[in-house]
């Protein structure tokens, strides 16, 4: 498919109850939407507001904390298979309803080659259970957003992909990540192209609209638009009104 920009709902539209922000982002334009954690809100609502209009999910993240104050992902918590199983089958009920593209799995907390070996068995299952429609993410996060996260470098994440080795995993980019671990978002995304599957964008360092810090979006959609087909979402803290910022969306198409 050719590129389609996506609006990330639990960023943008904040100051909306969750459902309405599903109307603005129809409203601007958008066809695609994410959300980060859907799970709060019973799945066939999510489903009535993607419908009346006519938005494709593209993204949700896996797996759902399953208790109050709990980790947004554990995938690669040694000892923690069993419970990782268990609350992807509550990941697959909302994938069967929400029809999302992708699923994040995020790996969590931890280090070492016990975490690494925990998060490529949990992904070699979850790629054996996904649906056949559905990609599997995974993604580096910066120690800046995320301190203690397992995966927080492109080159460890290709080397993970590599062992798991399922044509249904594949590499999520974030220009704020990618510009905050190594430098130059544009370098990341041209040395890692061929294993990713999906993109998102946000300024670094404050993670905020695209223009607002110093990842070079000049550079970064001219390589999008040469060669990657599919989502790039909108995954940033607006600051101001979020219509306000949406100027990347004509950037990218021209």
């Amino acid at each position: 498919m050719p590129i389609t920009p996506a609006a990330n709902l639990s960023l943008l539209w904040s100051e909306l109850p969750y459902l309405d922000r599903f109307d603005a982002a129809a409203e601007a334009g958008f066809g695609a939407v994410e959300v980060l954690f859907p799970y709060d809100m019973p799945a066939k609502e999510t489903q009535r507001a993607l419908l009346r209009n006519g938005l494709t999910l593209a993204l949700i993240n896996a797996p759902p904390p399953n208790y109050t104050g709990g980790q947004p992902g554990f995938a690669a918590i040694p000892g923690g298979e069993a419970r990782f199983a268990h609350d992807m089958r509550r990941v697959w009920r909302y994938v069967d309803a929400l029809r999302p593209k992708m699923v994040h799995v995020m790996a969590g907390e931890a280090e070492g080659p016990a975490a690494a070996e925990a998060f490529v068995a949990n992904l070699r299952h979850a790629a054996a259970e996904a649906p056949p429609e559905v990609t599997l993410m995974i993604e580096p996060l910066c120690p800046e957003a995320r301190p203690g996260y397992f995966l927080n470098d492109y080159a460890q994440a290709a080397e993970l992909l590599a062992a798991v080795d399922a044509p249904n995993v594949a590499l999520q980019f974030d220009s704020f990540h990618a510009q905050m671990i190594h430098g130059d978002a544009v370098a990341v995304f041209e040395e890692y192209r061929p294993l990713i599957r999906h993109v998102q964008l946000g300024d670094a360092p404050g993670r905020g609209a695209p223009g607002s810090g110093d990842v070079d979006f000049d550079g970064l959609f001219a390589v999008l638009r040469a060669g990657y087909d599919g989502f790039v979402s909108g995954e940033y803290a607006p600051g101001v009104a979020t219509e306000q910022t949406l100027g990347w969306v004509a950037a990218l198409g021209e």
